[in-house]
């Protein structure tokens, strides 16, 4: 298991340097390049010169969770780690998803795994592992974990879900997301901005046991193409899922909000920041000569400076950003049309959601 230096995957310290995966500066650079938020930096330097097995959740299948999840288990990859995606079935059945069917949060996880290898998430030193069959194999070792994390939570928050009417699971649930870290015996967490919760109790578990503590890195969350904080798989009009059709994407992207000139809180500028620039290392605009002309962007920052000067119009961006994105997502539609097992997925998925929208 995540945490067992005997056991394989990809060498850290001077066994990766050796590999051709660079020195310790820039691994670490690798790392925080994932990442929005990393609360433990030198103790990253420290791991780094051991052999790190990032931990890694999973949720709905919008491009947040499959291109966004591809570029940072690549980049961990790159940076000497083994990485374990968890498809966290329990989580989902305690938050009621699927209306807590466990046969379909199951074939929504057997989705996920086809759309991530499709994407090019399938580099060796990386495994995907269900909760629920992990933690019945050891269970003697999960649930007193769990028991002991839950000590570290304050009551408070039971009073308040009480009064919320909402389900004792909504509690309970972030125990069980925190024990999974140290059931893996992760040495890296890589999770959204979002499950603060889950990463600070993690921390301060480890640090009321004196146990080793996870380094945390915290990547960004992409905004919805409405402009809203968050991508949210629940506002199919203002989210790309990344088994979208083509003419999906185009139209989605063509009513997204693009303010002239405005960078902050521009979703289409984010998505080239977070998603184009990483995955082309650069973005190609193609205009007519009278607007410009063609035109390739190698940094954030010089696109940065011409969308806030005006010589860069969301006429321009909007075209450039679907093509890009479509070129990114064609592999996965090839995939899930040309594999019959894949396809069986793709539409029984798409079943679910059609029968919880109506």
């Amino acid at each position: 298991m995540a945490g067992d230096a005997d056991s394989g995957g990809l060498p850290g310290g001077e066994a990766a340097e050796e590999m051709g995966m660079g020195g310790e500066e820039e691994r670490v650079a690798t790392l925080l390049g994932i990442a929005e938020e990393c609360d433990t930096e030198e103790e990253l330097r420290l791991l780094l010169r051991g052999n790190p097995h990032p931990f890694l959740p999973c949720d709905r299948m919008t491009i947040a969770q499959g291109v966004l999840k591809a570029i940072h288990v690549r980049k961990m990859v790159e940076a000497g780690c083994r990485v374990k995606i968890w498809i966290d079935d329990w989580s989902a059945f305690l938050n009621n998803k699927l209306g807590g069917d466990m046969e379909k949060i199951q074939t929504v996880g057997r989705y996920m795994i086809e759309v991530w290898k499709s994407i090019g998430i399938n580099h060796d030193g990386v495994e995907f592992l269900c909760s629920s069959a992990e933690i019945n194999s050891r269970a003697d070792e999960y649930w007193p974990r769990v028991m002991g994390i839950s000590t570290h939570r304050k009551i408070g928050v039971v009073r308040e879900l009480r009064e919320c009417k909402k389900p004792t699971a909504q509690f309970f649930n972030p125990c069980m997301q925190c024990a999974g870290i140290f059931f893996l015996e992760a040495d890296i967490c890589q999770m959204g901005m979002d499950q603060h919760e889950v990463n600070k109790l993690a921390t301060t578990y480890s640090d009321n046991r004196q146990e080793k503590k996870p380094i945390i890195l915290s990547h960004y969350l992409l905004p919805g193409l409405k402009g809203q904080n968050k991508m949210s798989a629940s506002d199919p009009a203002s989210a790309i899922f990344m088994d979208d059709e083509k003419a999906e994407i185009d139209l989605k992207i063509k009513q997204a909000f693009c303010p002239p000139k405005i960078v902050k809180g521009n979703p289409c500028i984010e998505y080239i920041k977070y998603i184009i620039f990483p995955w082309f290392g650069k973005f190609e605009v193609v205009r007519k000569a009278k607007n410009g002309g063609n035109k390739t962007f190698m940094s954030v920052e010089e696109l940065v400076m011409d969308y806030e000067s005006g010589s860069l119009h969301p006429a321009d961006v909007k075209p450039a950003l679907k093509e890009a994105i479509n070129q990114i997502l064609k592999p996965v539609r090839e995939h899930f049309e040309n594999n019959k097992e894949a396809k069986f997925l793709r539409d029984t998925v798409k079943g679910y959601s059609e029968v919880n929208s109506e």
